[in-house]
């Protein structure tokens, strides 16, 4: 099963989930700021993604500016800090079984099938 981590408010996640209906590949959407991710699930998709976890920050978002911008942080922080503001996960990503990526550009979730 495919899933999709979404933001609703996002452009680039919307076209994600628009490649998915037109796949008519079966998933699921995880709208992941309705429905937090824990440290574990966090992880999990990170080890899919093959990155480290500052790969996955949205470095423009207010709060990693005011926050964590500049600082020293291992990744168990980065994760936490991802955990605490869901907002600063980067959009849309796309789980099929152990393949992943995040779907920027959109068309690179064509990738995973």
């Amino acid at each position: 099963m495919i899933t999709i981590y979404h933001n609703p408010r996002c452009r680039k996640s919307r076209e994600g989930l628009e490649i998915l209906k037109q796949s008519n590949k079966e998933f699921e959407i995880v709208k992941y700021l309705d429905n937090q991710l824990n440290r574990e699930q966090l992880q999990s998709i990170i080890t899919k993604l093959s990155i480290k976890p500052i790969d996955l920050i949205r470095k423009n978002e207010a709060i990693w500016k005011s926050d964590y911008k500049g600082k020293a942080l291992a990744d168990k922080d980065i994760i936490e800090a991802m955990v605490a503001y869901p907002k600063l996960i980067e959009r849309p990503i796309v789980i099929n079984e152990n393949k992943a990526v995040v779907g920027r550009p959109p068309e690179s979730i064509l990738e995973i099938f």
